[in-house]
Order: structure tokens, then sequence, then C-alpha cells
């Protein structure tokens, strides 16, 4: 039991060393470390000797005890006594350089600002002579500050990877109304450098989407080879980790610039941690709390500001510049390509009865085989294109056309008449006799492009009565003109008085014009 009690006493030489290291002030796990003695019991040794222990948390000796004692008289003097007797007058101690701003800085947090937009907006408005920890010193006594939690850090080879992302802008005051109005904010942080782009926007879509990331390339001088996004509609139609599906126009912009999108996984913000702090950060430091009267002064002052104080700041991960970092990625980024990028609508249709599809009023015929079947369009200026829309092959592609003109490569004009259209037919003439003759008529004139109005006959027929309609059919064939447009406007004058052979011959004319229009316009088909 005695040899048991003896082998928990510390030798001479250890516990000098303890105390020692405990008058040095260092703390109790630094001497568990340097003694090899636990904590508890080197603490038993610094207490029985009179040796204060450091707290955790704290640097250096412990400070000496201060009490202060006033007087009770009318004019309280107020004293100080140290643990070392000495007795002198109490001296307040030096005033924060941000004292003369209290009331600016307390409105600012006011409005949600952090202690470094304040500090910036001191130093550029009102010259303000001290450094950033002043105003963080002083901030921090007027509320408490918060720590972020910790999130791992994802490492990138120099233009390897860009996040993209959107966020919440400035009030902005909008033309039309003169309210102010929300705005969106497009970033796009580089993963090497942290180097920013930030936008400012009032709406979103498709084609804007992608003009945001043309103005971040340009702006960048390149393009990274790879951009991590949200599954937003502008980017992505059908989320999935495997395989996704990108919005076509988003998916040819960035094949142009040689850039590869990479959606996260759903609700999984974390992978693209860099984008949402400089969204964040943002938010809080240089927009917080602002309204702006335009736009372009919205953009200038994120511009200025991006230049002046997000570029040159010490990163907190990487311990270096911004910009000094991206000077070495810049060189990296993919060339921008000499021409910029087309840009088109898409949509979908279904090919109709006559093999075509309607674009802005026009008519464009699909190859062979896809009659009452979905496919994919994409047209600008320029031409119309048509594409499979399981495997996005290109079918065929046309000249734009004006409204009402038709186009059709020969290659893919129907040799015999499609079973479709001979059911079409065969409908016409259970209807009625001079109906049936009327849309033969329309067929043997005009083709496949005839179908359309083969059905706009069969309707009248729906709406007014075959009988009604048989008639009209009649009178149409009589005069020479087996036109839908003649039928429809004889059934519409009709309502209010028969019509006269005066009457009619007007209309005659004014169908004929029509007819001729037409037969020029399909000369012009290709």
């Amino acid at each position: 039991m005695v040899v048991a009690l003896m082998s928990n006493v510390l030798s001479e030489e250890k516990r000098q060393q303890i105390l020692a290291l405990g008058r040095l002030g260092w703390s109790l796990r630094r001497i568990e470390d340097a003694t090899g003695v636990r904590r508890e019991t080197a603490s038993s040794y610094l207490k029985a000797a009179g040796i204060p222990v450091r707290s955790p948390g704290r640097w250096g000796h412990a400070k000496p005890a201060i009490e202060v004692i006033t007087d009770p008289g009318p004019n309280p003097a107020k004293e100080v006594i140290t643990d070392s007797g000495t007795r002198g007058p109490s001296r307040a101690p030096a005033s924060s350089a941000c004292e003369p701003y209290r009331e600016f800085i307390e409105e600012a947090l006011g409005r949600g600002r952090n202690a470094m937009a304040i500090w910036q907006d001191l130093v550029d408005d009102h010259g303000f002579p001290a450094r950033y920890a002043s105003v963080q010193r002083f901030v921090r006594k007027l509320r408490a500050s918060s720590t972020p939690d910790a999130h791992p850090v994802i490492t990138s080879a120099p233009g390897e990877e860009a996040q993209v992302d959107y966020g919440t802008g400035p009030m902005v005051r909008y033309p039309s109304t003169g309210k102010y109005r929300r705005t969106r904010l497009f970033v796009l942080t580089l993963g090497y450098s942290r180097k920013c782009v930030r936008l400012l926007t009032w709406k979103s879509s498709s084609k804007i989407w992608c003009e945001l990331h043309e103005r971040a390339f340009r702006r960048l001088g390149g393009a990274p080879k790879l951009l991590v996004l949200d599954n937003l509609r502008e980017g992505v139609l059908e989320a999935d980790i495997y395989d996704a599906q990108l919005n076509p126009l988003f998916a040819d912009m960035l094949k142009h610039y040689g850039a590869t999108a990479l959606p996260c996984r759903v609700r999984h913000p974390n992978r693209k941690g860099k984008v949402e702090s400089s969204v964040g950060h943002a938010k809080r430091t240089p927009l917080k709390g602002q309204r702006f009267e335009s736009l372009e002064g919205a953009q200038a002052y994120l511009d200025r500001w991006e230049a002046r104080w997000a570029d040159t700041r010490i990163h907190g991960t990487t311990k270096r510049q911004v910009a000094a970092l991206f000077a070495e990625e810049k060189l990296h980024l993919t060339p921008l390509p000499l021409e910029p990028f087309r840009y088109y609508q898409h949509g979908s249709r279904t090919v109709h009865l006559d093999g075509a599809v309607e674009v802005d009023r026009a008519y464009y015929h699909a190859p062979p085989g896809w009659i009452g079947r979905r496919v994919q369009v994409q047209w600008d200026s320029l031409r119309v294109r048509l594409l499979d829309p399981k495997t996005g092959q290109l079918l065929t592609e046309h000249t734009r056309k004006p409204v009402g003109a038709r186009s059709c490569r020969p290659e893919h004009r129907p040799k015999k008449t499609p079973p479709s259209t001979v059911q079409l037919l065969g409908r016409a003439r259970l209807a009625g006799a001079h109906i049936g003759s009327l849309c033969d008529a329309i067929h043997a004139q005009r083709g496949e492009a005839g179908v359309r109005q083969i059905l706009g006959v069969l309707s009248l027929a729906k709406k007014h009565g075959c009988a009604v309609v048989d008639d009209a059919c009649a009178t149409a064939l009589e005069v020479g003109v087996p036109e839908y447009r003649f039928v429809r406007r004889y059934l519409e004058r009709r309502r209010n008085d028969a019509l006269s052979l005066k009457q009619v011959d007007p209309l005659i004319r004014e169908l004929t014009q029509y007819r001729d229009l037409i037969h020029t316009l399909t000369q012009g088909e290709s």
C-alpha cells in the first residue's frame, strides 16, 4: 500500500519542471504534452504552490486582480489597487477610433451590414484612418458575433472548375413602374483562385442564363473546363445525378465554349460551397441594405467593390490574394472562340397530316414517316432545324420563310398519297358530294400542302352543318375557286342575307388573287 502511494508522487525534478512551466503561463494541455504528467496532477501542484492556472482559451500569464474602490463622497475619485499593493488614480481606456462614427455604424448594423462592409464604407466615404480590426472590435461590442460552420474544402486545378448560382440582388428602381424591385444576382466563382464574376439582372430565362455565362467568360478572358451548377430549369430540364438532361440551348452554348456542365445532386449545396460563399459574401457586404436608382448604377457599384475589395483580399482558405491566384489561373482557361454563340429559339412540335410543322405561321416539312409524331425544333432568323427528340440527331434543315409560306425539300416529297390523307378524303366524300369534290380538287391542286384546307372544310361542316357547307362548296366549284377561304367567307356573308351573283363576283376576284399569291409562294418552295 505504501509502495502504491509513493508511485503517484512526482519526483522533485518533475515537480520543479511543472512549477517553472506554470510560472511561464503555459496551459495545462501544453504542460501535459511537454512533461507527460496528466493535467489534473499538474493542476494540483500549481494550485498548491499558489501559481494561477491558465483557463482554457487564454494566452500568456494570468493578469493580476484589480480592485476598484470608490470614495462615497460627492465627487467620488476612483482608485485602483493591484496585487502589488500600489494605489493610483484611475484613467479611462483610450477611446476607439470608431467612436466619432458610432451613429453611422449603429445605423449600418440596423440595416444588416457587417463589420467588413462598414469599414469599407468608412474608408471610401469618410476617410477613416484606422484599420479593419478597430471596426471589428467596435462592432463586436455592439453585437455578438457567430462562428460559421466548418465544411470540407474541395480543391481543383487551375482552370479546371467553376461554380455558378443565382442569389437575390439589391432593390433597384424598375424603369417602367418607378417602384423598387428585387433583382437577381448571378455569380460565377473559379474553383482554384476564388475569382468571382457577379452580374445583376431583372429576370431569368434560358437565353438570359446563357448570356450571363458568356458575359462572365468574356470578363475572365476564357472559359473553365467544368461548370458545377444547381438543377434550375434554365440549365437542367431533368435532374439526374447520373444522366441529367440539359437545356439544349445551354448545352450548345457550353459546347461552343468548350465547357462541360456538371449538375449537383438534388439538395446537395455543399458540392458548390465556393459559389454559395461568394453569393453570401456579396449579399452581406456590398449589397446588404442598399438601394439603387438604376440597374447600371447597381452593377457599377458592384464592379467597383469587386475590383477594390474582393479581388485584393487575402482569401481565408487559400491564404493568398485572389487577384494573384487568378493571374496564375487565367493562363489555364480555355481560349474564347472567335465568333460568339448564335442564340436560337427551341420547342417541340407535332408533325401535321400534311407532313409539316408550324413555326411563326410558316410551314416546314419533316422527312417521311414522321406524321403524327413529336419533333424538336430550333429556329433563328436564318434557318429552322428539325431534330429527333430521343437522339438529338438532325432530321432536316430549312431556311426561314415568310408568313404563310411553305418549305419542303425535294427528297422529302411523298411519292404516293399517305394513308392518313386517303382516310381524310374519304371522310370528306361521306360528308357531302360537293364537299368531297372540293377536297379532291384542293388535294389535286396543292398536294399534301392542302391537307390543312381540307381539315378546315370539314370543321366548317361540323360547325354549320353538312347541307349548308355542301351548298357553299357547290358554289365554289361552279365559279372555279376551290379554296377553303372562299367557302368560309361565303358562309360568313350568308348568315345575314342571301348572296346574289353581283355579291359573289367581288369575292371571286379576291379569292383568285389569293390563289395567285399562294401559287407564287409555292413556286419559291425549297
